[in-house]
C-alpha cells in the first residue's frame, strides 16, 4: 500500500523556483531515502511535504486523502511525524518533559508510543530524564526530537539530515536505532548527505539535483552504479 504520493510538486521560496516537478512515493513499511548534495532540495521536499513551505503545483497525498494546502498541524494530525535537522527541542524542559509534549491524538486508540518504549529504544534518554534538554549532547538531542516525534505516534517519520554534525559513533548508535524501527513496522522518508548511511537503511531511493529527481529505484542497484554516485552524490 502506498503511504505518501507526491507527483509532479512545484515549491517556490518567494520567487525563487526550488522544487521542479517531484515525484516519490513511500509505501508502507518501507524507508526509502532522498540523497543529494546540500542545497538541491532535500529539506524543502521535507518542508513541503509537511505544508511549512507549500507545494504550488502538483499533487501530495497521504493514506489516499490530498495534504496539499493544508496546515502543518492538520499533516501532523493524519499521522506524518517530522524530524528537523535543527533538532527543535525545548533547552529549559527536561527530557521527560520534551517527551511528553510530543504526545497527540490522532484517534480512540492508545498509542503504540510510550515512555517505555521510547526509554527501550533510546536507553540514555531514561538516564537523562530529569536533565533539560539544553545539557544534552549533539547526539542525545537528536535522539531526544525523534523520541518526541515517536511519542505522536506517527504512521509516517519523516527524518530531515539526522546524521548532520553527529561522531561518527553516534551516527552508528543512531543507524542502530532506526534498523529497530524499522523492525517495529516504522515507514520511514530519510534525506540524507551521508548516502551510504541511508543507503544501508533503505529498499528504496531517490537523488536530487538542483531540485530535479534524476534518478530513483532499489537502494542496491544504486549501490552498483558508481557512475551516479560519483555525477551526484561525490562518491
Amino acid at each position: 500500500m502506498t503511504l505518501l504520493d507526491i507527483r509532479q510538486m512545484d515549491t517556490f521560496y518567494g520567487l525563487s523556483h526550488i522544487l521542479f516537478s517531484v515525484s516519490l512515493e513511500v509505501n508502507e513499511r518501507e524507508t526509502v531515502c532522498l540523497l543529494g548534495r546540500n542545497g538541491v532540495g532535500k529539506t524543502t521536499t521535507m518542508r513541503s511535504i509537511m505544508g511549512l513551505s507549500p507545494a504550488r503545483k502538483g499533487k501530495v497525498t497521504f493514506r489516499g486523502q490530498s495534504i496539499r494546502g493544508k496546515r502543518s498541524f492538520q499533516i501532523a494530525r493524519l499521522g506524518i511525524g517530522y524530524v528537523p535537522e535543527d533538532r527543535i527541542i525545548f533547552p529549559n524542559l527536561t527530557v521527560k518533559e520534551n517527551l511528553e509534549l510530543g504526545v497527540k491524538s490522532r484517534s480512540q486508540h492508545e498509542s503504540h508510543w510510550t515512555l517505555a518504549r521510547v526509554y527501550e529504544l533510546f536507553p540514555i534518554l531514561e538516564h537523562r530524564k530529569n536533565q533539560d534538554g539544553a545539557t544534552l549532547s549533539g547526539g542525545e538531542q537528536q535522539m531526544l526530537t525523534i523520541a518526541r516525534t515517536l511519542m505522536g505516534d506517527p504512521l509516517l517519520l519523516l527524518l530531515d539530515e539526522p546524521c548532520e554534525g553527529l561522531a561518527p559513533l553516534i551516527v552508528k548508535t543512531l543507524g542502530n536505532q532506526i534498523r529497530l524501527l524499522k523492525e517495529e513496522g516504522m515507514t520511514i522518508l530519510i534525506t540524507e548527505q551521508n548516502a551510504l548511511f541511508a543507503l544501508e537503511l533503505s529498499e528504496r531511493g531517490y537523488i536530487l539535483e538542483k531540485g530535479i529527481v534524476v534518478w530513483g529505484g532499489q537502494a542496491l542497484d544504486l549501490k552498483e552504479r558508481p557512475d551516479i554516485m560519483k555525477t551526484y552524490l561525490g562518491i
